[in-house]
């Protein structure tokens, strides 16, 4: 710092000045309301094809996000199914982080039921879902974003192949 002083060379911002934690519209102001997202994309996108049902396969999701109940953190319920017949009903938490005035990343973690259907077994009825989505917020408040997610029994069953999920979603808010 002090030969930044010394050579008249201006330090950068400090990164927190950059970056606020939870739904806020733009720095400082109050929380997005809470919102509808709608998505698709695939199931299994890394299948190990050793274990018998897996590959890709389509997906559809909804979710309601909740907004910022508490604190930064936000809730949301959701279910999601795929063209192998799988479906999974979810109730978990995320927090957005917001980058300059429009690009938000929100990492979450859910949990809930989940049935196979001709798909991939993930080993349990009882499955967890982490990862994050990166959206981009227009000036309405709607959202249009990327998720990639990993889910796994996390070890309560006798078997735990996991599998990896990627998602375009589109996020509404409800006023």
């Amino acid at each position: 710092m002090l030969l930044l002083l010394v050579f008249g060379i201006p330090a950068p911002p400090p990164a927190s000045a950059q970056v606020a934690l939870g739904s806020q519209v733009t720095l400082g102001s109050p929380s997005d309301p809470p919102r509808v997202a709608l998505g698709g994309g695939a199931f299994d996108v890394l299948p190990d094809q050793k274990k018998p049902g897996a590959g890709p396969a389509g997906l559809a999701l909804s979710e309601y996000r909740f907004g910022d109940v508490l604190w930064i953190v936000a809730p949301f319920i959701g279910v999601m199914g795929t063209g192998k017949g799988a479906f999974y009903g979810y109730g978990g938490f995320g927090f957005d982080i917001n980058f300059a005035d429009s690009w938000v990343v929100t990492p979450s973690a859910a949990v809930g039921y989940f049935a196979h259907g001709s798909g991939i077994d993930l080993g349990a009825h009882t499955e967890f879902r982490t990862g994050a989505e990166l959206d981009y917020r227009f000036d309405n408040l709607v959202r249009l974003g990327l998720g990639f997610y990993h889910m796994s029994n996390a070890g309560i069953g006798k078997k735990n192949p996991g599998a990896e999920l990627a998602t375009l979603v589109l996020t509404v808010p409800l006023r």
